[in-house]
């Protein structure tokens, strides 16, 4: 018998689910920090939230359950649309960056420059 405790089924997928959703979000994080992104598709998540509290909607709120998928639809969407948007070399730059880290190769933050010294006379 190994020392690895068993997990409730199901566990492992839940956490699998949760772990892609964390992901996602980080994703969507540094996307809508970069310069290269565009503001209009970086207007598609703040337009998909202003649905959400919108008192306007397809689907009436009041009906409990029911009401609230179609928000959860526009967000989820709005992720998605937004993801589509980007330019997809961007995307998945940042998508290696988040399941193996930053680049040590990377040299975005390397300046390069000449320098001249003067003689303190």
């Amino acid at each position: 018998m190994s020392g690895r405790k068993s997990l409730p089924d199901g566990t492992d997928r839940q956490i699998s689910m949760l772990s892609g959703l964390i992901n996602q979000v980080q994703l969507v994080w540094m996307l809508l920090k970069d310069p290269q992104v565009s503001l209009w598709i970086k207007s598609v998540i703040p337009l998909s939230f202003i649905y959400t509290i919108s008192p306007v909607d397809f689907i009436p709120d009041v009906l409990l359950g029911v009401g609230q998928l179609d928000d959860l639809g526009v967000l989820l969407l709005g992720l998605a649309l937004f993801l589509k948007l980007c330019p997809p070399d961007l995307v998945e730059y940042y998508r290696r960056q988040i399941e193996f880290g930053p680049d040590p190769d990377d040299d975005s933050e390397t300046v390069d420059t000449t320098y001249k010294i003067l003689d303190e006379d």
